[in-house]
C-alpha cells in the first residue's frame, strides 16, 4: 500500500520537475570552479573590489589580497572592471587557475582619485559645518555628522580614525543640549574605533553629568593608571573628586581637589586654580572649618580678579553665596554689588557688539536681576526692609523685562514678605496677587517648555535612529556581498537549488513573523511607557499646584492672625506636606494613607474657614482601607473646590461630607458633597483673570484618571453633579474598584 502511494506521489510531481529543472545536453559540460586573482602588470599590487562578473551570471568582488572564486563552464565570458584600469574581457578555456594582469588606466586612475579627494574634503566640510551648528541647532548640527560618516570607505585606512572623530563630534553634540545619557553611549563607540585619553575623560565627565558617581568614578580611576600630561592628570583628579562629592565621600573628594589644586597651580592654569579653589572651599564650609574655607575662597576671588570680567563677576557670586550661608552679610553684599557692576558693564559691552546682551549664556545667576534679588535678601535678612525694597523692585523690574518669570515670581514673593515685616498689610497684599499671577503664567511656560523638550528629544532619537540605520546598512552591505560569495561556491544542481529556495522562504517567513511580534511587542511597551511618563509629569505639575495654592492659604493667615496660631497652622501644615511629598512618587497608595492625608487638609481648612462650614468624614466599617488603592491626590482638589468655591461664599454655615461606602465585593462608592453656593453661581463669581486661567488641579486630575483607567482597565468612576435641582451644592462621586 505504502509502495502505491509513494508511486502515486512521484507521478504527480513528475511534470512540476521536469517543467522546473534543464537537464545538460552532451553538448554542455558541467560548471567549474575557478580560482583566480586581478593585479596591477608593474607592481604586482593586488587590485581590490575589481568586478568580476560571469556574463549572465552573478557578479563577485576581489578581497583584501585581489582574489576570486567563480563558478563558470568553458567557454563562458568573464567581465573584469574597476575604477583603476580598463575592463579586461577573459574567455575560460579550462579550470587553471587565472591571474589576470592588468594596466593602470590614467584617466580611471585620476578619476578614482578625483572621487576619493571629493569624498575626503566633504568629509571635512561637513564635519566643520557640524561643529559650527553645534550650539545653536542639534538636529541640524547631528545631519552634517550624518553626511561625513556616508563619506567614509570601508576600504579607507584611516575609516576607524573617522568614525572616531565623528562619534566624538557627534557626542560632544549631546553634552551641550544636555543629553548626557547619549552623549557617553557615543563616547563609547568612538573609544572603540580608536581609543583615546581625552575622549575617555569626556566619557567620565558624562557619567557624572548623568550622575552615575560610581560609573565616573571607575572611569577616572583607569585613567589615572595610563599615562597624562599635565593637564588631563588635572581634569581626571578633578573627576575623582566631583565623583567622591557624588558618593557623599568628602574627604576623599577634598584630598583629590587639593593634589589637583597643586598640581595646576605649578603649570599655571589659573582657571582650573580658581574652580578648585572654590570646590574646596565649599566642602570645608559644609564641614565646619570656615577659617579655612575663606582662604581657599580668597584666593579663588583675588585670582579671578586679574582674569576677564566675566570671570570676576563668576567668582564673586561664588563668594557671595558662601558668605550668605555663614550669615556674613555684609562681604556678600558688597561681593554682589561688585559682581553686578561687572555684568552690567559685560552686557553694555556685549549688546554694542552684537545687539544681543548675553552676558549670563553659560551661568543663569550671572544676570542683574538674580543678583539685585540676592542682595534684597541680604538686607531682608538684617531687618533693612527699605533697602531691600530698593533691590527688589529693580530685580523685579529686570526680570519682567527679560521674560525670567523665576525671578520675577521670587522677588515678588519676598517683596510681599518685606512690606508683611513692615507692617504694611496693602502692599504686601498686592505683591501676593501679583505673585500669584505670575504663578500662572509660570505655570503655563513649564507647559511650553515640557513639550518642547519633548519634542527636542524625538529629534534628537530620530537623527541617532539614522546614524544607527546608516551603520546597519554598511554592516548589511558587507553581508550581502558575503553571501553573494557563499552562494558562488554552492553546487550547481537544481534539487539543492530548490531545497534552498524553501528554505529560504520558510526563513523568511519566520524573520516576518518574528519582526512583526516584536513590532507589536515594541509598540505595546512603549504606549506603556509613554503613559508612565505622561503620569510622571501631570503628578510633577500636580504637586507644586497643590502646594502654591496651600502656601496662600498659609500666608493669607499669617497676615491676619498672631504668630502662636500660625506656628500650630504651620506645624500641622509640614505633617501635610510630608505625607503629600512622600507620596508623589507612586502611581497608587493605600487608601488609608490618602484619608489620612484628606484628614489633615480638611483640618487646615477648617482651621481657617470654621466660621464657614462644618465636615464629616465617615468611613463604612466594612472597608477594609488597606486592600484598596487609590491614586495620591485624587480627592484632594475635590475638596479643595468645595470649600474654595462652595462653602466659601455661603452667606450662612454650611457643611462638607465626605463619606466613604462599600457597595459591592470589589468597589466602593466615595461621596464628596456641599450644600454651598453651586457650580453655576461659583462660575458667575470669578474674575475675568480667572477665566481666562483653567483649572491646573483638575484638568490634571482628569488626565490622570484616563491614562490610570486606561492602563488599569476602568479602576476609577467620577461623576459630579449638582446637589439640588436648583444648582445650589454640589456632589462628586467617585467609584474605585480594588486590585484583581
Amino acid at each position: 500500500m505504502m509502495k502505491k502511494i509513494g508511486v502515486i506521489l512521484v507521478l504527480g510531481f513528475l511534470p512540476f520537475l521536469v517543467s522546473g529543472q534543464k537537464f545538460p545536453t552532451a553538448s554542455e559540460t558541467m560548471p567549474m570552479k575557478i580560482k583566480g586573482s586581478v593585479k596591477e602588470e608593474g607592481t604586482r599590487k593586488p587590485i581590490r573590489d575589481a568586478e568580476v562578473t560571469v556574463l549572465g551570471g552573478i557578479s563577485i568582488k576581489t578581497d583584501a589580497f585581489g582574489d576570486f572564486r567563480v563558478e563558470a563552464r568553458v567557454g563562458d565570458e568573464l567581465i573584469i572592471s574597476h575604477d583603476s584600469f580598463t575592463t579586461v574581457r577573459y574567455i575560460v578555456r579550462d579550470n587553471q587557475r587565472i591571474d589576470v594582469l592588468v594596466e593602470d588606466h590614467p584617466a580611471q586612475e585620476a578619476k578614482l582619485e578625483k572621487k576619493i579627494k571629493r569624498n575626503e574634503a566633504s568629509y571635512k566640510t561637513n564635519l566643520k559645518a557640524a561643529k559650527q551648528f553645534l550650539r545653536e541647532d542639534a538636529s541640524t548640527s547631528i545631519a552634517y555628522i550624518t553626511k561625513a560618516l556616508e563619506t567614509v570607505r570601508d576600504d579607507d585606512p584611516k575609516a576607524d580614525d573617522k568614525k572616531a572623530e565623528l562619534y566624538e563630534s557627534l557626542a560632544d553634540i549631546y553634552v551641550f543640549w544636555k543629553q548626557s545619557d547619549l552623549a557617553e553611549s557615543n563616547y563609547l563607540i568612538s573609544l572603540n574605533n580608536r581609543y583615546s585619553t581625552n575622549v575617555k575623560i569626556k566619557l567620565g565627565s558624562a557619567q557624572l553629568e548623568s550622575k552615575n558617581y560610581q560609573k565616573g568614578l571607575t572611569t577616572f580611576n583607569e585613567l589615572l593608571k595610563s599615562r597624562l600630561n599635565s593637564n588631563q592628570k588635572v581634569l581626571v583628579l578633578e573627576g575623582l573628586g566631583d565623583s567622591h562629592v557624588g558618593l557623599k565621600k568628602n574627604t576623599d573628594a577634598i584630598a583629590n581637589y587639593n593634589k589637583a589644586l597643586s598640581l595646576s597651580q605649578r603649570k599655571g592654569l589659573d582657571d582650573k586654580v580658581i574652580s578648585l579653589n572654590s570646590k574646596l572651599a565649599g566642602l570645608l564650609q559644609q564641614q565646619g572649618n570656615i577659617v579655612d574655607a575663606e582662604e581657599y575662597l580668597d584666593n579663588s576671588v583675588q585670582l579671578a580678579q586679574q582674569k576677564d570680567r566675566k570671570t570676576a563677576a563668576r567668582q564673586r557670586s561664588v563668594a557671595a553665596d558662601f558668605y550668605n550661608k555663614s550669615k556674613s552679610f555684609d562681604k556678600e553684599i558688597q561681593l554682589r554689588k561688585e559682581a553686578l557692576e561687572d555684568i552690567e558693564d559685560i552686557e553694555e559691552e556685549e549688546q554694542n557688539d552684537s545687539g544681543v546682551s548675553s552676558a549670563a549664556e553659560q551661568d543663569k545667576s550671572l544676570t542683574p536681576q538674580v543678583q539685585n534679588y540676592k542682595i534684597a535678601n541680604a538686607f531682608a535678612a538684617q531687618e533693612k526692609y527699605d533697602e531691600a525694597i530698593t533691590y527688589l523692585d529693580e530685580s523685579i523690574k529686570e526680570a519682567e523685562s527679560k521674560n525670567d518669570l523665576i525671578v520675577q515670581k521670587d522677588a515678588t514673593r519676598k517683596l510681599g514678605e518685606v512690606y508683611r515685616e513692615k507692617g504694611e498689610l496693602r502692599k504686601a497684599s498686592e505683591a501676593f496677587e501679583e505673585y500669584e499671577v505670575i504663578i500662572d503664567k509660570l505655570y503655563i511656560q513649564k507647559d511650553q517648555e515640557i513639550s518642547q523638550a519633548a519634542r527636542f528629544r524625538r529629534e534628537l532619537a530620530t537623527s541617532a535612529n539614522r546614524i544607527a540605520t546608516l551603520e546597519r546598512d554598511r554592516e548589511l552591505s558587507e553581508t550581502r556581498y558575503e553571501l553573494a560569495l557563499a552562494s558562488q561556491q554552492l553546487v550547481n544542481q537544481q534539487s539543492i537549488r530548490q531545497q534552498i529556495v524553501i528554505y529560504f522562504l520558510i526563513g523568511l517567513t519566520v524573520l516576518l513573523l518574528l519582526a512583526a511580534y516584536l513590532m507589536y511587542r515594541n509598540m505595546k511597551q512603549q504606549r506603556y511607557a509613554n503613559n508612565l511618563l505622561a503620569l510622571k509629569s501631570l503628578r510633577s505639575q500636580m504637586n507644586p499646584h497643590f502646594i502654591f495654592n496651600a502656601l496662600n492659604s498659609v500666608n493669607t493667615f499669617i497676615a491676619t492672625s498672631d504668630e502662636r496660631t500660625a506656628n500650630r497652622y504651620l506645624t500641622d501644615f509640614s505633617v501635610l506636606m510630608r505625607s503629600v511629598l512622600e507620596n508623589s512618587e507612586q502611581d497608587f497608595i493605600p487608601l488609608e494613607k490618602e484619608i489620612e492625608l484628606l484628614q489633615v487638609y480638611v483640618q487646615l481648612e477648617h482651621f481657617r474657614f470654621q466660621d464657614k462650614f462644618d465636615y464629616h468624614i465617615d468611613v463604612d466599617s466594612e472597608i477594609n482601607v488597606g486592600e484598596y488603592m487609590i491614586p495620591p491626590m485624587l480627592l484632594q482638589p475635590y475638596v479643595e473646590n468645595a470649600v474654595w468655591h462652595g462653602l466659601r461664599y455661603k452667606t450662612e454655615k454650611g457643611t462638607l461630607t465626605i463619606s466613604f461606602k462599600k457597595i459591592s465585593n470589589d468597589s466602593i462608592e466615595i461621596k464628596i458633597i456641599d450644600d454651598g453656593i453651586g457650580r453655576k453661581k461659583s462660575k458667575e463669581l470669578k474674575t475675568t483673570n480667572q477665566k481666562m486661567q483653567k483649572s491646573k488641579g483638575m484638568g490634571n486630575i482628569k488626565k490622570r484618571i484616563a491614562i490610570l483607567n486606561k492602563m488599569y482597565k476602568d479602576k476609577v468612576d467620577v461623576i459630579v453633579s449638582d446637589l439640588e435641582e436648583n444648582t445650589e451644592g454640589t456632589k462628586v462621586k467617585l467609584i474605585l474598584k480594588k486590585d484583581k
